[in-house]
């Protein structure tokens, strides 16, 4: 049928493509790819011969008016991603949207995602879940998106949260987590489908620890369980800010935790500038 078809590739084994997807990539006038190198190759693999034309977000507005007049004309379109599911953190939605407003056919051939996956071998609850693509790449912001998420948990949000994490930027991701979160249940998931396929499943300090230590390698998703439920009636600050205090300033720690908390940020910068200069006790040797 004509139209545009969302077809789902592998995220590493190629086994897992489907024959409705082999189906609707070879029968496709025109595939739509992130990126068309790597595409041709998964093509060929497929044993697909098909005509490829590069869509990304730096060019998906552009595109968009020439792929409507194609399936008003009656075409076949395809649409992939790099690896998984078209849209989940990759580009497409802007053309999904714009051929939906236009009344023109839009399907889907499901197939591998790697944050479900990811969820489902994680050990942590299965719903709700909420998944958040990549977080911001720089300190300040993606410490800030962690806040406003914990102002949502201590609001009501209980859900696992699901993010995708570039690996040079793994262990400070997690250690923002852990000094906005607090040592709650995580998994780090790692090159899944693949050869060398890895699950993590440890508390946040721990998964930090190890991976400050221990650079990854290849595509990672990161899990985080949902809150217990009387945490945010029971928030203690001193755990948060000494966490945070561990990854940040007295200044940005301060606001991460009162953000998080909702408790007045001058509360807690007096905390906060308390716990500097009260480190605390050593345990004392038992007899």
């Amino acid at each position: 049928m004509p139209g545009l078809v969302l077809v789902s590739t592998p995220i590493g084994n190629l086994g897992d493509v489907s024959p409705r997807a082999r189906a609707a990539l070879a029968g496709a006038d025109l595939v739509l790819a992130e990126d068309t190198a790597h595409s041709a190759r998964l093509l060929s693999a497929l044993g697909v011969r098909a005509r490829c034309l590069s869509l990304h977000e730096h060019n998906e507005d552009a595109r968009v008016p020439a792929v409507l007049e194609r399936l008003r004309a009656g075409q076949r379109i395809a649409l992939i991603s790099d690896a998984g599911t078209p849209l989940v953190s990759d580009p497409g939605f802007r053309l999904v949207r714009a051929a939906i407003a236009a009344g023109l056919p839009v399907g889907a051939v499901p197939g591998p995602n790697a944050a479900v996956t990811a969820l489902v071998l994680s050990g942590l609850p299965p719903l709700p879940f909420l998944v958040l693509g990549f977080p911001p790449p720089k300190p300040a912001a993606r410490a800030g998106a962690f806040a406003a998420l914990r102002a949502a948990e201590a609001a009501g949000l209980a859900a696992t949260l699901i993010w995708y994490e570039a690996p040079h930027r793994l262990a400070a991701m997690l250690a923002d987590l852990h000094a906005v979160f607090g040592d709650r249940p995580a998994a780090v998931a790692r090159e899944l489908t693949k050869r060398f396929e890895e699950i993590r499943r440890a508390r946040l300090s721990e998964l930090a620890a190890h991976y400050a230590a221990e650079a990854p390698r290849g595509e990672i998703t990161v899990l985080l369980g949902p809150p217990a439920p009387s945490s945010a009636a029971a928030e203690d600050l001193e755990p948060a800010l000494r966490a945070a205090l561990g990854a940040h300033s007295l200044r940005d720690a301060a606001a991460l935790v009162a953000a998080a908390t909702g408790r007045p940020r001058r509360e807690v910068y007096a905390r906060a500038l308390a716990l500097t200069n009260d480190p605390p006790a050593a345990k004392p040797d038992l007899p």
